[in-house]
């Protein structure tokens, strides 16, 4: 099929258009990106930043909302002449937030199946000699003694009570053997 006329055609480049303006105007146009749902959802766009964050208790400058002192008796006397309260509209954003913190944070980090079952294997076959297991078949990415005993020991510390499990669950079969 033919190429449509005019796609192979070159184009010209326009010097009279002024692109930055265009877009340092869009960029001023666009909202600022909130992470925080809180902070999102109480948002007030016809209000600057400044504005908005203040309404919330919250501060736009972290170095204005706690200054650094630079002498101890000059912090004094700075603390009684600033005794100015703001008035803040939306309590609950702050509250909310401080609420969110305090929650324990939950283990997301975990390890694959995979790898799971080779350290297993490896274990199991091998007991704590490294340089067996890295001489074993079914070490596929031909680890070296020592990447081995650090996969081993990541297993230990994101499953200590399944290992300790394992470990007792290995020592009755080692018995019978015997």
């Amino acid at each position: 099929m033919p190429k449509a006329k005019g796609k192979t055609r070159r184009h010209k480049y326009s010097y009279n258009l002024n692109r930055k303006r265009l877009y340092r105007s869009a960029r001023r146009r666009a909202a600022p990106r909130i992470a925080c749902s809180h902070i999102r959802h109480a948002w007030d766009p016809s209000k600057s930043v400044a504005q908005n964050l203040a309404e919330m208790g919250l501060s736009e400058d972290p170095n204005k909302a706690l200054p650094i002192p630079k002498k101890l008796g000059v912090e004094a006397e700075s603390n009684g002449q600033q005794s100015r309260k703001k008035i803040v509209r939306k309590p609950y954003v702050v509250n909310e937030m401080e609420y969110e913190a305090s929650l324990p944070e939950k283990k997301s980090n975990t390890l694959s199946r995979d790898l799971i079952d080779y350290v297993r294997y490896m274990i199991q076959n091998h007991g704590e000699n490294y340089k067996e297991m890295a001489r074993d078949e079914k070490n596929y990415y031909q680890d070296t003694p020592k990447q081995i005993k650090r996969k081993i020991n990541v297993y230990k510390n994101f499953y200590p009570e399944e290992y300790k499990e394992f470990i007792a669950s290995l020592k009755p079969e080692k018995m019978d053997v015997q």
